[in-house]
């Protein structure tokens, strides 16, 4: 029978997790993040490795409570001026088995109150990957336009990410698919809600989005010289 992973406690955590953004209370409230978010979204990761595989079999599943699929709740602040320790939102990457942090090609799932998605792509790529993807798109211009010109992955992604303002160096800025050429990130990305998370088929419905990306998705992987 079919369960729920994520419930609405999970967004109720992370909204009081935002008003009191410090260490003392996250430790008075550490069993609510066990029950409410961690538990239920390494569960989430490990029942989702069989439909994830079904996809592509080089894309790890990995219910670790550390190093795995699941973002850690702590925030990098040594180089930021917010020094709030934790992140009010979680994040699950399916990364790429030859990838080795966040920038590799990956399907994500970010779940955060008034803020839920699913991901697809490559997020700010390092200059050997950017400019990889960038010549897989001269090489194959047609491919790369049947990718995000295809009806179901119109229907279901919006291309987002940042861009250059100007041409990168290489490449013509009167290439007829220069605005494409110009990315940072290469990502798709399809707007959900909290109801649809909480669902008991949502590892079912996420499955059948992240198979509506599976063209980009082996666009990057083959551009990058990576299995898909």
């Amino acid at each position: 029978m079919a369960r729920a992973h994520f419930k609405p406690g999970l967004f109720k955590f992370l909204n009081d997790l935002a008003a009191n953004n410090n260490r003392d209370w996250f430790k008075t409230h550490a069993d609510r993040y066990e029950e409410q978010l961690r538990g239920p979204a390494l569960r989430f990761i490990e029942d989702f490795e069989d439909r994830l595989h079904k996809i592509s079999p080089h894309f790890l599943a990995a219910a670790k409570k550390s190093g795995g699929s699941l973002f850690r709740i702590h925030r990098d602040v040594r180089f930021s001026k917010d020094k709030s320790p934790y992140k009010t939102y979680t994040g699950i990457q399916f990364r790429h088995e030859e990838g080795k942090d966040a920038h590799a090609p990956g399907f994500y799932l970010h779940l955060q109150p008034r803020e839920v998605f699913a991901g697809v792509g490559t997020w700010r790529p390092d200059t050997p990957t950017v400019t990889a993807i960038r010549e897989g798109i001269v090489a194959d211009p047609a491919g790369w336009k049947k990718v995000i010109g295809g009806k179901r992955f119109r229907s279901t992604y919006e291309l987002s990410g940042d861009a250059l303002k100007r041409p990168p160096r290489g490449f013509d800025g009167d290439h007829a698919l220069i605005d494409d050429i110009k990315r940072k990130d290469f990502i798709g990305v399809c707007r959900l809600d909290q109801k649809t998370v909480c669902a008991a088929t949502f590892d079912r419905d996420l499955a059948t989005l992240f198979s509506a990306g599976a063209p980009l998705m082996r666009f990057l992987c083959n551009a990058v010289d990576v299995p898909f």
